[in-house]
């Protein structure tokens, strides 16, 4: 859980690979009263729908044929999503005045949005919670966040 207090007026980011939620804390810290700022998603079909339909083989040396491992083109796509995402929250953040910032995503999310936050975004977290909250509602992230 939340192991900080979270103020009135905070931002949460809420993501996974392909839906991405940010919400403000309208209520205090003991109650939180999260409302919609902004929802973004982007449909990723799965990887053997975006590549081609072989592997490529290349020939080693001495004649033995091996295959080439394939792109991953599911986990590029959500890179993509998530460094959008990054960059959007930034200026948004910026543009409202916000100065504080919890990330609620997988443990593999946080890792890539670590990466792609500005140092000012990056420096405005207050807190991380690694769980995918992504698909629940409003009602129940703010049980879940607050207890």
């Amino acid at each position: 859980m939340v192991a900080t207090r979270i103020p009135h007026g905070s931002w949460f980011l809420i993501c996974d690979g392909a839906k991405a939620l940010i919400l403000r804390n309208q209520g205090d810290a003991e109650l939180l009263n999260l409302v919609p700022v902004d929802v973004l998603s982007e449909h990723q079909p799965p990887t053997r729908d975006l590549g081609t339909d072989r592997q490529g083989r290349y020939q080693a040396q001495g004649g033995a044929r091996s295959a080439m491992q394939e792109t991953d083109w599911h986990d590029q796509a959500e890179k993509a999503f998530l460094a959008q995402i990054a960059g959007q929250l930034g200026d948004s953040m910026r543009d409202n005045g916000v100065t504080k910032l919890v990330l609620v995503a997988p443990p593999r999310v946080l890792g890539i949005l670590r990466k792609r936050l500005d140092p000012s975004t990056r420096a405005a977290v207050s807190a991380e919670v690694a769980r995918d909250l992504v698909k629940f509602p409003i009602p129940e992230i703010e049980h879940y966040l607050s207890a």
